[in-house]
């Protein structure tokens, strides 16, 4: 193994369950350039440097295929990009449209006010529980959870939840995809999936502007900002956006932190005791185990100087976040696992321009949904460890986290 193969080796299916000590060897060298071409860049100041760059585009259009390396499909051939994958000034008008009816300053409120929900929906799920001796914390919880969370912020009819869910679920299965499954007919069923899903928007969009009501796509239907309003197409895209960004983070955020806390058994033992930990602990998860490993296929607009090391213009660079998170040039002791760790700017949400405006939520998903597990599971314990993956390399979490448990606590 070389330098050069190192990101070969991080995203090979093998190394999914921990891929730590391949990120230590990484970081050895902060800017190296991959036998296909592709520039890694391993360590914190580093990634954070280019996270603020102009230089560093995610807009794929200006991608150049490198030898050996094939050019990603687009997310959706039907629609535009989404803001996450464009540039300045198409990327900046689509996120402060997107951003006014989420949060501060517009309508700061949003997020808190779902608190009250969201503790419903937990506690409902954890409820579904009861009588049994063994749950998979991702099929039974972490994975229904965010989509219920998606269909209450965007106005989904509650008669309508079973068909988004149904959709919602083709549609994030193509992130994670079963290698035993044909891409041919994998890619049609999602194409289908996505467009009836974004005909299903397309009418709900239409019923919110004509009545609208206190939910995000009602907003984001009749808002008149200094901004304008999102064209249809650009509100559809938005919407699914919200759907795979803010599911497959969340899914991951909570098993990788049940996961941790099931092997860390004093803080599990601590948050049991004290819900106000989740706050910290959360950060640390962020962190330490982030839902988001790397970011992949950004390409250099100029020439850019790294930790000495050049990348040249038009090249592919990966930015490794999860390498980041875990260097010690930034973070003391950067393997252990502290809830109460100090200092704590992590890059579990990236940073710059494209940092996660769905931070707020993802956090309070987390906090929520960690804090009724470790209260009201008894005695639980992982049935498999380490448990099994997803296939992908850059949404990393298990795929199924079976875990056993003596009986539920009631609820408050």
């Amino acid at each position: 193994m070389t330098s050069g193969t190192l990101l070969h080796q991080i995203t090979d299916y093998a190394s999914r369950a921990d891929p730590y000590p391949l990120y230590a060897e990484l970081r050895r060298t902060p800017v190296s350039r991959q036998d296909d071409g592709v520039y890694a860049v391993s360590t914190y100041w580093e990634i954070v440097s280019l996270l603020r760059d102009p230089r560093l585009s995610s807009d794929e259009r200006n991608r150049v295929a490198q030898a050996g390396e094939a050019l990603p499909p687009e997310e959706d051939p039907a629609l535009p990009p989404s803001f996450i994958r464009l540039d300045p000034p198409e990327h900046d008008r689509l996120r402060r449209l997107a951003t006014r009816p989420f949060g501060p300053p517009h309508c700061p409120r949003r997020v808190h006010d779902m608190g009250g929900e969201l503790a419903r929906m937990v506690s409902g799920l954890v409820d579904g529980f009861q009588g049994r001796d063994q749950v998979d914390i991702v099929e039974d919880f972490a994975y229904p959870f965010p989509v219920m969370v998606i269909c209450k912020l965007l106005g989904v009819p509650h008669q309508d939840e079973a068909r988004f869910h149904g959709w919602a679920e083709t549609i994030v299965s193509a992130l994670d995809p079963d290698p035993a499954e044909g891409p041919a007919e994998r890619q049609r069923v999602v194409q289908q999936a996505r467009s009836e899903m974004g005909a299903y928007l397309a009418g709900l969009v239409a019923e919110h502007r004509r009545a609208p009501g206190d939910d995000m796509l009602s907003a984001l239907a009749t808002d008149h900002g200094p901004d304008g309003q999102m064209s249809p197409v650009e509100l559809i895209t938005t919407a699914v956006l919200l759907l795979i960004a803010g599911h497959e983070t969340t899914v991951n955020l909570i098993t990788n932190g049940m996961l941790t806390l099931l092997r860390h058994p004093e803080a599990l033992k601590r948050l049991r005791a004290d819900p106000d930990l989740a706050v910290p602990l959360v950060e640390e998860l962020l962190r330490y185990e982030p839902p988001v490993q790397l970011l992949p296929q950004r390409t250099a607009l100029a020439d850019i100087d790294v930790a000495g090391t050049v990348i040249p213009a038009g090249a592919s660079v990966w930015l490794v976040l999860a390498s980041g998170n875990r260097d010690p040039r930034r973070f003391r002791d950067p393997d252990r696992f502290d809830p109460l760790r100090r200092d704590n700017e992590h890059l579990g949400f990236g940073n710059g321009i494209h940092y996660c405006f769905g931070a707020p939520l993802a956090r309070l998903e987390a906090r929520l949904a960690l804090t009724e597990l470790a209260r009201r599971l008894k005695d639980p314990r992982l049935v498999e460890d380490p448990p099994p993956y997803r296939q992908n390399p850059v949404l990393r979490g298990p795929r199924h986290l079976p875990v056993a448990f003596g009986g539920l606590a009631a609820q408050r």
